[in-house]
């Protein structure tokens, strides 16, 4: 049995600084690792600062905005532009922080450019109703079909305006619902400002029967409306024949008031109309119908005739 063979100095001095050097390796790169984990932990940290910053910065940032531009005289007295400018100094100094805390993490600006320069169209495909809605706001501010305040009707929902946002507009209707419409749909929809003038006219319709005096009927309307105090003298209350209905005949009154005293004084006007027509004794006729019996009595049903009771025969 042969006996192994002895290793010269040479050999072991090889296998022990290859050992040597290994180790060193590794410990070059742990402290490495080590010093990369700590950088991250530390950029880490400056970034979730930053972030914090930002959302605080925003806040002051707006109301800063918000002060500033009240002492404006074009943005003290327009609610509804001084809200939509106050929401873009906030979302622009958001932007900047989040730009901040991504170059804080490593991600290089001219990076990010190049990956929106890239994806700007499937960006843009994916959100062209958000886009548009922005792009809407803007132009409801430069047309000024509204302000916070008014009350108007969009495709047939009717309510105060609350709001102007970036993307939608927010209302609050009579029953104290809130009602938000996207931008875009207010800007392509018809839109009715109720209030958007001084004064509004009421109209209200009131029948009386044929054989009723239609002068006196309409000067006891006008009447009415005249003695109303919310009723503007100028233009004048106007009362006239508008309709031969099949029933009654169709008057109607016309009554220009202030835009706050709308609803009331039509109610009122509705209300002491008929009163006056009661007490004047004009008739509010229900609707009826009469049964014409034809002289013919093969095509008089009523005048046909019957066949003779079973019972009576004989």
């Amino acid at each position: 049995m042969s006996s192994p063979m002895p290793l010269d100095a040479a050999s072991l001095d090889q296998a022990v600084a290859a050992g040597r050097k290994a180790i060193a390796v590794d410990a070059v790169m742990l402290t490495k690792l080590t010093e990369l984990a700590g950088e991250f932990a530390v950029n880490l940290t400056i970034a979730i600062l930053i972030f914090i910053a930002t959302l605080f910065a925003a806040k002051w940032a707006s109301g800063a905005a918000r002060r500033a531009l009240s002492r404006v005289r074009g943005f003290r007295h327009d609610p509804t532009v001084l809200s939509f400018a106050v929401q873009v100094v906030r979302v622009v100094v958001i932007i900047v922080g989040m730009i901040a805390v991504l170059q804080r993490l490593g991600v290089q600006t001219t990076s990010i450019i190049a990956v929106l320069g890239a994806a700007s169209l499937a960006v843009g495909l994916a959100l062209q109703g958000t886009l548009s809605n922005v792009a809407s706001g803007i132009m409801l501010l430069v047309l000024r079909p509204y302000r916070v305040g008014d009350v108007v009707d969009v495709g047939g929902m009717s309510g105060t305006v609350q709001r102007l946002d970036l993307f939608t507009t927010q209302l609050s209707n009579a029953n104290n619902h809130k009602i938000v419409i996207p931008n875009s749909k207010v800007l392509s929809d018809s839109l009715t400002n109720l209030t958007g003038q001084q004064t509004r006219r009421i109209e209200i319709k009131f029948t009386v029967g044929y054989g009723d005096d239609l002068n006196q009927a309409r000067q006891v309307l006008a009447g009415v409306a005249a003695a109303h105090d919310k009723v503007l003298a100028d233009p004048k209350p106007w009362t006239g024949v508008t309709a031969l209905l099949d029933s009654a005949v169709q008057v109607t009154l016309h009554a220009w008031v202030k835009v706050g005293d709308w609803w009331q004084t039509q109610a009122d006007l509705m209300q002491g109309g008929k009163e006056a027509l009661d007490a004047a004794g004009i008739e509010i006729p229900f609707p009826h119908q009469v049964a014409v019996p034809y002289d013919d009595a093969k095509d008089d049903p009523i005048g046909a005739a019957t066949p003779a009771d079973p019972r009576k025969a004989g």
